[in-house]
Parts: C-alpha cells; structure tokens; sequence
C-alpha cells in the first residue's frame, strides 16, 4: 500500500509538469522524464543523459559543491576550479596581511609551487542520486506524532545509509523533498586539498561592493580560482607537497561564442534554501515584520563597522568578509520585500489558496482530509509569530556581537563538563580551541564594543518577556545607556586572544573555576538561557505543529492544483535551472538591457573610492583597447543576466550554454527579484553572470596568466554552428 502510495503522488507530479513555466531547481536525475523537450524546445542542443549520467562523464561530474555553501567547476583537465570571489574571500583573507594584502592587490600563481593552500577547505562531487522514499517511509502512517514521525524517519534514514552501496572514500547523505514527501539518497565523493590559485583585486572581484550588491546594471568580475589536489592514485587525500592536481571525469569547455538575447542559458549547483510554497500569512509577516526587523538591526551593525573599516586598513582585512556577510542578506531582504510588494506576492497566494480551497471543498474526500487545512495554518502561524519575531531579533542581536561568541564558546566547555564530566570537556576543548583562534585573528575588540553599544538599546527596547533580567538590572543601573554599560562588559581578559588560548591549556578544574564565575560569560550566559527559556523551549512544539502542516500542505497541492508546476524547494543538492538570456522592465518607463561592458566601469570609476575605484592596469587596458581575444567589437563585455531561477548556493554555479559550454559565472540576483526564494515571478526574476569572456580577460591581459588560459579548453560554438549551417546549402 505503502509502494502505491508514492507511485501515485509521484503520477501526480509527472501530471502537474504539464502546464509549464520556466521557473523551478530541478533534480538532474529526473530531467529526461520532465524537462528535456522544453529545454529542447528553447534551445538546448544536448541531452539529458549529457547533463546527467551514472555510467559515463556528464556535466554533473565538472559540478562541484565548493566548501559546502557555494559552487564550483572544473575547467581544465588538471582540476582548476571557477568560483566566486566572494565564494573564496575567506581565503583570499585568511592569506592577506599588510605586506602580502592580496584583498588589495589581487593574487596569481604563476606555477604550481606558488599556489596556496587552505586548511578546511573542501570540495565535494555527486557521484549518483537514488529515490529512497519507500525505505525511508516505510512504517510512517498519517496521524503519527510528529516526534514520533521524525524518530522512524531518522532511524529508518540511518538503516538506509548503513546498507547504501558505495566505493572506498565515497559518502552517503538523505536529503527530504517536498516538505520530506519524498526522500533521495546522493553519493558523494569529497578532495580536501584545495589551493588559492588565482584572485583578481576586490576592486574588480567586488566592484560596486555594497551599493552595486543585489543590483543591476552590475559591472563586477566576481571570480576566483582554485585547484583540486589529490594522491598519486587521483583519489582524496589531505594537504600533502606530493599530492598532484587532480583529474577529473569531465572538464567544462570555456565558450568565447558570446550571449544574445534569447540565448538558452542553464545553471548548474547547488541552490541553498528556498520557500516556495508558504501559507500566505507566513510571506506577509515576511514582508511586514520579519525582513524589516532584520534591516534595521542589520543598519545599525553595518554603521559601527563601516566607520571604522574606512578609516583603518588593518581594521578593513579583519572585518570585510563580515561586513560583507552582514550586508549581503540585509539588502537582499529589502530587494525581497521590494518585489514582493511590487508584484504583489501576498494578494497571489491568497488569491492561490482559494482556489486550493474550492477545489478541496467540490471533492469529498478532499474536503475530509484537507478541508480544514488552511485555516489549521492560519491559526498555528498566529501562535508562531510572535515567538518567531522574539527569535528573530535575538538571533540577529547576539550574532552580531562577537564577545557573545567567545563568551559561549568557553560556556560550552562548562555545558559540556557539567552533562558528560571530563570525557564531555575534552572532546568539546577540541573544537571550541581551533574555533577561537581563527575567530581571533578578525576579532578587534573596540570595534566589537561599539557594536553592543548599538545593538543593546534595541534589545532593550523590546518587549520585556524575553530580556533576561540580569541584563535589565545592569541596564538600569547604567541609567539606560549602553556607552555606560559596556565599559564593564569589555573590560575583560576574554578580548586577549594569546590570554585565553593559554588559559585553555590549564587543568579542567581550573579553567572550569574561572569560566562559572566571569563576570562578562555569566551576562551574556543570562541572556542565552532567559531566550531558551521564554523563546525557543515554548516555540519548538508550536514550530513542530507548523511543519506538520506545511508538509500536509504541501502534499495536498500535488494532489489537488493539477494544472500548477510543482519543484522541490532548494535544500543545498544539486539542481540545474534553465532560461533564457533576457532584459527586464524592473518598473514603469524603465527597461534593462541583457549585458554591461567594461565602458560601464569606467563610468562608475572614481579615484581612490572604497567600491568604485579601478586598478591602474584595467585603466590603460580600456584606453588602448587592449583586449585580445576576448573583446567585441571594439568593447569589452562584462556582465550579463538571463532568466534562471536561483538562491544563495548558485554563488559560483556554471552558466552553460546551448551545447553545455561555459559562457559565465552565477553571482547574484537583481534586486527586484530576490524575493524569487519566496514567490518567482518571471517578469523580473533575473539571475547575473559575469562574463567567461571577461574572466578570461583579467586572467590573460591584467593579471599575465596566460598559462591559465591556456589549460582551459576554449571553444567558438557559434562559429561552428554557422560553419555547419554553411554546409547545408
């Protein structure tokens, strides 16, 4: 029954591909069964089985998981690796200093001994994926408890993975689809001796920083390169000075062919999370409440560190790759609540929800199990909401000051004592000392002061159920002001970082003695255990129930709205999205081209400025026209968009062209519409890619690496697609 049971869901969804757009993240395993005629149909000239394929090389297996939270390829046969700038910024940080400040000034290998390696830095390629839904469901009933429900899932998971067939030095992991209706199983391989091989100046790789983020016209050559190392046998191995460049099943072909608009473009990777099929409610709490809570802490923060990464350059290496995390997702909220509102998100899925309701209400057993199904939602979000925005400004408040962090990690050693004694001590001293001395190598404590000093009036200012009361009485007596209260909290052994990693080199029973009675770990521990308290122990349940409901939700849609195109939403595993290469009408009277050129950038150029200056060497190569091969007719392309439907995680993907070639790199979404996690809209969802002709450029005619260039295998498609047109007649 069981077996049926998702035969007939997955029917459904064979039914619902009928009626299509080209929005979606779709698995690339089941692309022959649902895709292929219309990424035919818009001109796509290769198969399926090329883009997938478990029996020979594919595009899938030049895709590579970069670090877990971004994505690479492979472009040359002795494993070099595409990604973003900002993909490969910790590294490009983690190897910068004042004398070598490579931020700055860019960094190039130009030899194998010269390429830097990266401690933790990992890539991982999908060797195959399996739907494993049957076992993983076997036994879940409807009606279950829900804790009951994930006990069986997670148990059954874990038989699965223990019987899953797979080489030495592969891996198993069990991903849930549509809200878990569906599981698949992807076998993994992982290289974890990855090097920094070349990285253009931030004022290329970043250009237009935080006023160009999330918009376009965007004019920023956001790549960097790597290289996959491996053991002599071309399997994974640690650092080791013998390991060898890796070679891969498959390279990607570079294209110089260029973009048009209507071109059929495809990206490759690894989209992180995506919400498409939220109750209406949840996405206008995210456009009222929840995105500008989160803007305006995020403004605040943003302040202190801008102020002072302008004024000191040390300050400015600690700092850029937080301050960039912090403002990447501050403006993307803001673009997000912008498209929402301009095409009118929330009045569309309610408008969706009652057309959901009338169908269930016209069939009878429909109506039975779903009748009541979204006003269950609408009822349990209420109870959610303001546990949830409790949780969002906490969340947001504390991660931003980082004398929280050292704080708790050190508490963790005390919780870690207090559950398992000495054995619990010591296995969490292994992580908690490597985690401190990298984050107090970017870790500057006047900074730090400041932003609590701006971060605890908003804390303050809300309602008073979830401010920890030690923190109210040091508040008061402070006289309400945080510049008074901080002097007490910063004045702390805890910012010395040489101090603290040798205090933990002390016995257990000394190091446990000092850590319960630090006046700075016992404020910020009181604040962390009144918000467990009065916010995330009473919102687990409540959340729970609101899963439950989401996945019934979810289910229910399959089955009912028939004539809708149905995706499963991005959970970090490999999808390919497809579109078209396109302008937009972001709004009335104004209409975007398809491509920037490097004219664009010297445009925007202004001397000596934090996000708009440009390297003296980009200067003469523009006056010249010096462009090589990679030039247009006199100008230079930089930048382009198109309509693939991608999220946070597509950072570094692949943009392929009609034959699987590369013709640029994923960076980013326009502003208007990054609400495409939430609600797509193909009017003005639009993905940007830079250039592979551009790419090439700064690696050939700025940087001098030719030798890069010339490991790559560069391909002219619509050259010879005419020549074969020409032979026709």
């Amino acid at each position: 029954m069981k077996r049926f049971v998702f035969s007939f869901v997955f029917g459904l969804l064979l039914i619902s591909f009928t009626a299509r757009a080209d929005e979606g993240m779709w698995l690339p395993q089941l692309l022959n069964k649902l895709n292929e005629n219309r990424m035919k149909s818009l001109g796509m000239k290769i198969s399926a089985e090329d883009i997938y394929s478990i029996n020979r090389g594919s595009l899938k297996d030049a895709v590579v998981s970069f670090g877990g939270f971004c994505t690479g390829e492979i472009i040359s046969t002795k494993g070099l690796i595409l990604t973003n700038h900002h993909c490969g910024f910790d590294q490009i940080q983690n190897h910068s200093s004042l004398q070598h400040n490579y931020i700055r000034d860019g960094f190039w290998a130009m030899n194998h001994a010269q390429e830097l390696p990266n401690s933790g830095l990992f890539v991982t390629f999908i060797i195959r994926i399996d739907d494993v839904t049957t076992q993983v469901m076997n036994g879940v009933t409807k009606g279950m408890k829900e804790s009951d429900r994930q006990a069986l899932v997670d148990k059954n998971m874990a038989e699965v993975r223990k019987n899953a067939a797979r080489m030495e030095g592969q891996d198993v992991f069990i991903r849930g689809f549509f809200e878990a209706n569906q599981y698949y199983m992807f076998t993994t391989e992982t290289y974890r001796d990855i090097r920094l091989v070349g990285a253009p100046p931030s004022s290329i790789g970043n250009f237009g920083k935080d006023t160009d983020n999330w918009v376009w016209p965007r004019h920023t050559g956001d790549f960097t390169l790597f290289r996959i190392y491996a053991s002599k046998e071309n399997k994974p191995a640690e650092y080791s000075k013998d390991n060898i460049p890796f070679t891969p099943k498959r390279a990607l072909n570079v294209s110089l062919s260029g973009v048009e608009a209507g071109d059929f473009t495809m990206v490759f990777g690894f989209p992180g999370r995506t919400n498409q099929y939220l109750h209406s409610d949840v996405v206008k709490d995210i456009v009222e409440m929840s995105d500008p809570v989160k803007i305006m802490i995020r403004d605040k923060a943003m302040a202190v560190l801008d102020g002072f990464m302008r004024k000191d350059e040390m300050i400015k290496i600690q700092y850029a790759s937080k301050y960039a995390r912090i403002s990447n997702a501050w403006k993307k909220w803001q673009g997000e609540v912008l498209g929402l509102t301009r095409t009118n998100g929330v009045a569309k899925k309610q408008a969706y929800e009652q057309t959901f309701q009338q169908r269930v209400n016209e069939n009878a057993a429909w109506k039975t199990e779903y009748g009541n199904l979204l006003n269950d939602l609408s009822k349990t979000f209420a109870q959610l909401q303001p546990l949830s925005l409790a949780r969002d400004y906490y969340t947001e408040i504390v991660s931003k000051i980082e004398l929280y962090t050292i704080s708790m990690q050190l508490n963790s050693l005390v919780s870690a004592f207090d559950k398992d004694g000495a054995a619990g001590y010591t296995k969490r001293l292994t992580t908690v000392v490597p985690m401190l001395e990298d984050f107090y190598k970017e870790y500057n404590a006047m900074v730090d002061q400041k932003v609590f000093e701006a971060m605890m009036p908003v804390y303050m200012e809300q309602n008073t159920a979830w401010q920890a009361p030690a923190v109210r009485e040091a508040w008061t007596k402070a006289n309400a002001e945080a510049g008074k209260m901080s002097p007490e909290i910063y004045n702390t052994w805890l910012n010395r970082g040489d101090e603290v990693m040798a205090f933990l080199k002390q016995s257990s029973d000394s190091v446990l003695k000092v850590l319960r009675a630090d006046a700075t770990i016992v404020f910020f521990k009181a604040m962390q255990s009144h918000y467990q308290s009065v916010v995330q122990t009473p919102i687990n349940p409540v959340q729970a129930q609101m899963n439950a409901l989401q996945r019934q939700y979810m289910q229910a849609q399959l089955e009912v709205m028939t004539d809708k195109t149905f995706y499963p939403d991005a959970n970090s595993t490999m999808r390919v999205t497809y579109g078209q290469v396109n302008g937009y009408q972001p709004r009335n009277g104004v209409q975007y081209d398809y491509y920037t050129t490097l004219d664009g950038v010297m445009e925007k150029y202004v001397p000596g400025d934090y996000e708009f200056d440009v390297p003296e060497k980009l200067r003469q190569l523009y006056a010249t026209k010096d462009y090589g091969p990679y030039g247009m007719n006199g100008t230079m392309p930089v930048c382009f968009i198109a309509s693939n439907h991608t999220t946070g995680g597509n950072s570094g993907s692949p943009a392929l062209d009609a034959y699987g070639n590369l013709i640029g790199l994923n960076f980013d979404r326009v502003w208007e519409g990054t609400m495409s996690d939430i609600y797509y809209d193909a009017s003005i969802c639009r993905n940007i890619m830079v250039d592979a002709r551009y790419i090439l450029f700064i690696i050939d005619k700025y940087a001098g690496a030719k030798h890069l260039v010339d490991e790559m295998n560069i391909v002219y498609p619509k050259k010879q697609a005419t020549k074969k047109k020409k032979k026709k007649y």
